[in-house]
């Protein structure tokens, strides 16, 4: 499986702390024909610690079935327990997803040697592909660089979301990059750099916004028209910081109940609604 193009980690909606199925199968709807490239559910954007294990396995099950082969899914599947990992792979075996975003173990901070036996032995454990999440500001250990190629040698590791937060990390990646390793950027607004140098594409939270004008740049760097991308990035790039002003999702749900697109902006504490300042700004853009 080839990932590129820009992909969507959609949000969960929740109405009365209960999740929103009607208002997620609209979202599906809605964004699979603005040309992304698939779905990543279940992601930070998803509020997946949040999640009850019963929530978390029927979201992947309505995914599938609302999805109904139209895009591919790559679903978030990780944690610092490694058994716990390789025991939830059945779920998404079960329901024949394309592929799992695993992210780096957090909290228990192990080294580049732990980090490569957890996702050594998520990989020898499974036939999917798998996505590596690197995301040290939340995870609170970067996987490096020597590790990240050291991993893509696995048979199934097929790409990274690159969140790491250093431009200098992720241009040494770009320009050493490993053979059959994607590499989409997971920071917004790294996206034009990423493209630029090679990047394949990205897994946008952003993305639920202008999403048509995401993919046509994504494409016009694939025409290396650079300057064509980048008039669109300029009209892009004005929202993203906004979006990420307070924690993540919680602003993008705000945009998607203004336009109708969810029933309620409603998240799962410890996440709260947007403040009022944030709310002006985000409908002034």
């Amino acid at each position: 499986m080839k990932l590129n193009g820009v992909w969507l980690p959609i949000v969960t909606p929740f109405v009365n702390d209960k999740v929103d199925f009607e208002s997620y199968r609209s979202l599906i709807d809605y964004y699979i024909p603005t040309g992304i490239s698939g779905l990543m559910p279940l992601g930070t954007t998803g509020e997946t610690p949040t999640l009850e294990e019963d929530e978390y396995e029927e979201l992947i099950e309505k995914t599938m079935e609302y999805v109904n082969g139209r895009v591919p899914v790559i679903v978030g599947m990780g944690g610092n327990s490694t058994h716990k990992v390789v025991k939830m792979l059945k779920i998404a075996e079960r329901n024949k997803v394309q592929g799992i975003l695993s992210v780096s173990p957090y909290y228990n901070r192990p080294d580049q040697r732990g980090i490569y036996e957890h996702f050594l032995r998520i990989s020898e454990a499974t036939d999917l592909n798998i996505v590596l999440y690197n995301i040290p500001y939340r995870t609170g250990r970067n996987i490096e660089n020597s590790t990240i190629r050291k991993l893509a040698e696995l048979k199934n590791i097929i790409g990274i979301k690159d969140a790491c937060g250093d431009i200098k990390q992720t241009t040494d990646l770009l320009m050493n990059r490993p053979d059959n390793l994607s590499i989409m950027t997971g920071e917004d607004i790294f996206l034009y750099n990423t493209l630029l140098m090679g990047g394949d594409g990205g897994v946008l939270a952003s993305a639920h916004i202008n999403t048509e004008k995401f993919v046509k740049m994504y494409e016009y760097t694939q025409q290396n028209d650079a300057r064509a991308a980048l008039d669109i990035w300029k009209d892009l790039y004005k929202i993203i910081p906004l979006l990420f002003e307070e924690p993540n999702p919680s602003p993008i749900k705000y945009y998607l109940y203004k336009k109708g697109l969810i029933k309620s902006e409603e998240v799962r504490l410890p996440l709260v609604n947007i403040s009022e300042n944030l709310r002006a700004k985000i409908d002034r853009i």
